[in-house]
């Protein structure tokens, strides 16, 4: 394990500025994830030079791929009408796509293994050889791959939310037993201003093992439930695999770096392979992702931040993801009468998307979903509105999606636009998630925490 890279911090200003404590260490922090950042590019220098160039040969066989491959996915019935375009219904738009780059990330990976381990190959190093390192690896291809099945076989066969929210918790079963028998560290920080009560640490147990099953869970289901127009589904994942590959190489060389280096391995194909889906997926889309693009891309999130000792730092970056799910929570969950489909609504004359509608019966709501709704009118997050039809009242809301209430914040905009301005917020959302990671969690934990 490499030691911590010690750097002093001198402030600009003159000998005689004082400076609080807080500030001190915080400044000192930026600095060195500053300068961590720079020293980090030059010493891995080889390895990025042979991962870039793996990269863009991947990017560059997605890119030909995809569109060679179309006419294979329509005849096989896998297509779908656009039906936020004047002419989407009459043109078959292939589906499911997100397992062409899902296929050439997995095969990139794998053939970058013996590159990653060739300086063990050797006798005179064999014994030396990382062999932790050669299962997480494993383990961790193990869970994307399975994801990526479930993917497909939703794409196909449509499965039940049941067994969307059964299958990821076995798939993430060789990832926690390998974090088991590698690290098995349970133990989480207490804040500042709970330890006289709670002590400086708390032992979670099985409880921690409980967490990281339901974070794979949600990570794979929360890109799917924010979809639905074209490029957000690619565009709100390649924005937090980024903004976690930017945390990564500030942290490369800290007394964590290894993790870092080993969720580097995984982004960078990511990425890579990603980019030419977004491309082809970008407004007027000519393909869809599918879930399986959704289900793949969650679970490549959720292994390298397990695995890379980042857990609740990934929880920042899907901060819009997280906001999405609590506020669907009363249709997912069947307390609001929830339609098939949630898709924004498309008015063909105005070539615009505006939010969409449910209508039900006032007497199908239930105590918890009249509840709710009064809540959600008082914060004015929701449009509401009561009318009587064949003498019954009848209740009118939007759907309960962060794409909806963009819209009724927002109004009616065409389908480009919107997904601009849902793509902005995440943004907005990683720099405020680098906020909370730095700054304001040494207020919090009197230190920087994973």
């Amino acid at each position: 394990m490499k030691l911590v890279t010690l750097f002093v911090y001198k402030s600009p200003k003159s000998p005689n500025t004082k400076t609080s404590p807080v500030q001190h260490e915080f400044h000192s922090h930026i600095f060195h994830w500053t300068q961590v950042g720079k020293l980090s590019l030059g010493v891995m220098l080889p390895s990025l030079a042979i991962m870039g160039v793996a990269c863009a040969l991947g990017a560059l066989i997605t890119f030909y791929l995809l569109p060679s491959l179309t006419p294979m996915f329509i005849h096989a019935q896998l297509f779908g009408h656009d039906l936020s375009k004047v002419q989407g219904r009459q043109i078959r738009t292939p589906e499911s796509m997100g397992v062409i780059t899902g296929c050439v990330f997995l095969v990139l990976t794998i053939v970058l293994i013996p590159v990653s381990f060739s300086d063990y190959f050797s006798l005179a190093h064999k014994a030396a050889f990382p062999h932790a390192e050669l299962v997480k690896v494993l383990a961790a291809l193990l869970s994307i791959a399975c994801m990526l099945l479930l993917g497909f076989a939703d794409d196909v066969l449509d499965l039940r939310w049941r067994h969307k929210l059964l299958l990821p918790s076995l798939a993430s079963l060789p990832l926690l037993m390998v974090y088991y028998v590698l690290f098995d560290g349970t133990v989480i920080v207490v804040p500042v201003i709970l330890r006289p009560l709670l002590g400086a640490n708390i032992d979670l147990g099985l409880l921690y093992y409980l967490y990281m099953g339901l974070l794979a869970v949600f990570c794979t289901n929360a890109i799917n439930i924010l979809a639905g127009i074209n490029g957000l589904e690619v565009g709100q994942s390649i924005v937090m695999a980024a903004s976690i590959l930017v945390f990564n190489v500030g942290e490369m060389d800290g007394s964590l770096g290894h993790y870092h280096r080993f969720s580097m391995y995984f982004l960078l194909p990511y990425l890579a392979t990603s980019l030419p889906l977004l491309f082809y997926n970008w407004y007027p889309a000519s393909m869809f992702v599918g879930d399986t693009f959704c289900y793949y891309s969650g679970m490549t999130l959720a292994v390298v931040a397990i695995l890379g000792h980042f857990s609740k730092t990934l929880l920042l970056f899907f901060m819009p993801q997280i906001f999405n799910f609590l506020y669907s929570v009363p249709q997912l969950f069947h307390m609001v009468p929830c339609p098939r489909h949630r898709l924004p609504a498309f008015n063909a004359e105005t070539d615009r998307v505006q939010m969409s509608l449910s209508v039900f019966k006032q007497q199908d709501l239930r105590f918890w979903g009249r509840w709710i709704l009064y809540v959600f009118r008082m914060a004015r997050v929701i449009h509401y509105r009561e009318f009587v039809k064949e003498e019954e009242v009848w209740v009118e809301c939007n759907n309960m999606t962060l794409i909806n209430l963009v819209l009724r914040i927002c109004g009616p905009m065409h389908e480009q636009t919107l997904t601009i301005v849902l793509l902005v917020f995440q943004v907005f959302c990683s720099v405020l998630a680098f906020f909370i990671r730095y700054p304001l969690a040494y207020l919090f934990y009197g230190e920087i925490i994973a």
